[in-house]
């Protein structure tokens, strides 16, 4: 953990919106004082107020006595001697119910066919997918590797898990056979599920060679299977006794499957995540708690109602995709939609139609997207979101990193069209579900800010000594206290745990990894990753709000700032630059740099103005949409890239951010 001073707040954001009556009338949690009460009751009684929840929106196999476990802290456990199966409470507690004929999935394959399956027909297909696991040998306690492309299958797969006890870890399919190895050695995979290819935006990539090289690099002993789903039909390399078609898996089996009954602490899954170094941290969730913070994410933050259209465009690879895919919208018995695709194929329109043609209500996507979006808007003018009926959406959400006012304010007004709250949601792999959100019937939203604590979470900004900062302060964002959906410990490796996230010197406080702020309204403010603040002549500044002053200029769509070392100022601002129009060169280049910066230095001040702007197409990011900063400081410090840059969408844009000054 850093030891410098707080980090400065340098962000200056005065519009307010205002709930909607019409929202606030209807919704969930609806105004302040509903809000309030639940916050006092979990500062009344901090163990009741999640026991309550756990008891009223959970189904039991058996009961539990003890809420909060803190004895080993900060190995925590939550409702630790009750017993539950997590399926049962996503598909089989709709059974009987007028849920049960509802559509719980419209997929949406690449090329636009479109598949709808009801609860009903998710819970067979479940089952039968379960039953074959079993008969191949998978009981509670075995671990299987996800590795699919977007699919009613993969949701099927995971869910599948759930129902035995088999403890999933899915690996994002854009990932190397590298990455994919290393996570099946670290989990010890029995099983492997994937697929013959995946399809994105009109091409086909291969997975089943990557599970095949994984193997061959050595340490997969524990691999009994490798059941393969035929996307594509492409040919295969086969290795018999080991491969299975997914087909030949269910063929035959029952469509009915006992929920196995598992501890609330039972392993639900293991998502890795990159650290700054190292290998990758495999991230354990429990069973129960995480399932609640799931379910309440759903229903408080997205005010979910029985007849919403629920879309959340991440992939099944990431945290996102398990909460808002896989588990909360149907332990809530939400219709969701699930994309296949990439959001500009065969057009930059491909969001705005299918909104359209699905009647979404609720549309939930990253800041990266929006902003591609916005790009992609201004250069083919046909795929502006006006051209669209986009009259279904009642409520729009961000997630993945801190959305810039700007790009805020487009979301708002070009497909909210000014009337669909924004919940700009702050949370992490690490939390399972949302820890600092707007609740759309109770907050008015400021542009840029995730608003407050989701309630009973007990969130502060402190110094290094772990002491709460004045408001207006930047500092380190920490929970003060455990909650049920929390990380319960990294995979194999209780000490990284430890180092990672409770520091000794912060009070056994959870470390979240970002710098932050409230504003003198109580609003948090998150300022981007501890690591990636600048500290430049003595003054420590996150990276977001001095790419949110260049977004918010008119040339500007995208941009990404890191820093480098500097003789003078200690640490020099250098800003990757992505234009509404071509790549400049030349003088061009110069006179929009020249302008930009004095632009940096008008809203933010003189010493946040960078010094090297580079322009480019496009910023490297992985295909889930997330900007590599870790890359673009190599390319600022003029070094050889030494990480893996499989997973880049387009690995060729560092070479050309490299020669672009």
């Amino acid at each position: 953990m850093s030891t410098a001073s707080s980090i400065e707040s340098v962000l200056t954001e005065h519009r307010v919106f205002p709930v909607p009556e019409d929202f606030q009338a209807q919704a969930s949690i609806a105004g302040l004082a509903q809000y309030q009460a639940l916050v006092n009751e979990a500062d009344t009684d901090y163990t009741a107020y999640w026991a309550k929840l756990a008891r009223e929106k959970l189904q039991w196999t058996t009961g539990f006595t003890q809420t909060l476990d803190d004895t080993k802290a900060p190995f925590y456990k939550w409702f630790a001697d009750g017993e539950l199966n997590v399926s049962e409470n996503c598909l089989d507690k709709h059974l009987g119910t007028p849920t049960e004929h509802k559509t719980a999935l419209i997929f949406e394959a690449d090329d636009g066919v479109v598949t709808k399956l009801s609860f009903r027909q998710l819970y067979h297909q479940v089952c039968q997918f379960a039953n074959g696991l079993t008969a191949l040998g998978y009981k509670v306690g075995d671990r299987a590797l996800i590795y699919m492309p977007m699919s009613v299958q993969a949701v099927v797969a995971m869910q599948a898990c759930a129902r035995l006890g088999v403890t999933h870890s899915v690996v994002f399919g854009g990932f190397s056979s590298k990455s994919l190895h290393e996570r099946a050695v670290d989990v010890g995979a029995s099983l492997i599920i994937t697929a013959d290819e995946q399809r994105r935006g009109g091409r086909s990539i291969a997975l089943k060679p990557a599970v095949d090289e994984a193997i061959a690099l050595g340490g997969c002993d524990a691999v009994r299977h490798v059941i393969v789903y035929a996307r594509t039909g492409a040919e295969q390399a086969w290795h018999d006794g080991r491969d299975i078609w997914w087909d030949a898996v269910v063929d035959g089996q029952a469509m009915e499957c006992a929920p196995v009954a598992v501890n609330a602490e039972h392993p639900l899954f293991v998502l890795y995540t990159s650290g700054s170094t190292g290998k990758p941290k495999g991230v354990q969730h429990s069973s129960a708690g995480y399932l609640l913070g799931a379910l309440l994410s759903v229903q408080w933050t997205f005010d979910a109602k029985d007849d919403d259209v629920f879309w959340c465009t991440a992939d099944i690879g990431w945290i996102t995709g398990h909460t808002f895919i896989t588990y909360g919208p149907l332990a809530a018995g939400l219709t969701q939609v699930v994309f296949e695709g990439v959001p500009t194929y065969p057009n930059a329109g491909r969001f705005w139609e299918m909104i359209q043609r699905h009647q979404v209500s609720i549309f939930y996507t990253a800041p990266t997207a929006i902003r591609s979006l916005t790009k992609a808007a201004e250069n083919t003018p046909e795929c502006h979101p006006r051209h669209y009926n986009l009259s279904s959406l009642r409520l729009l959400g961000s997630v993945g990193e801190p959305i810039n006012p700007e790009a805020w304010m487009w979301y708002y007004e070009n497909v909210g069209l000014e009337r669909c709250p924004i919940v700009d949601t702050w949370w992490q792999t690490e939390t399972g579900g949302h820890v600092i959100t707007p609740l759309p019937g109770v907050t008015p939203l400021k542009p840029g800010s995730c608003g407050f604590a989701f309630p009973g979470m007990d969130v502060a900004i402190v110094d290094e000594a772990g002491e709460e900062v004045e408001r207006g302060k930047g500092g380190f964002l920490v929970i003060r206290k455990p909650w049920p959906n929390m990380i319960r410990n990294i995979w194999g490796d209780p000490e990284r745990f430890v180092k990672s996230y409770f520091p000794a010197e912060l009070n056994g406080y959870y470390l979240a990894g970002d710098g932050a702020q409230r504003d003198q309204d109580g609003y948090f403010w998150v300022m981007g990753r501890i690591d990636d603040v600048l500290n430049v002549s003595g003054h420590r500044m996150g990276t977001m709000e001095v790419e949110s002053a260049l977004v918010a200029h008119e040339l500007v769509t995208e941009a990404a700032v890191v820093g480098r070392p500097d003789a003078t100022t200690g640490e020099a601002v250098v800003a990757f630059v992505v234009l509404s129009g071509d790549v400049p060169a030349g003088d061009e280049a110069k006179r929009i740099a020249t302008e930009l910066r004095n632009w940096v230095a008008k809203e933010i001040g003189p010493i946040a103005k960078p010094k090297e702007i580079r322009f480019g197409e496009n910023l490297p990011k992985t295909r889930s949409g997330k900007i590599m900063r870790r890359l673009l400081r190599f390319v600022a410090n003029g070094e050889a890239i030494t990480q893996d840059v499989s997973t880049l969408e387009n690995p060729a844009i560092l070479e050309q951010l490299s020669d672009a000054y």
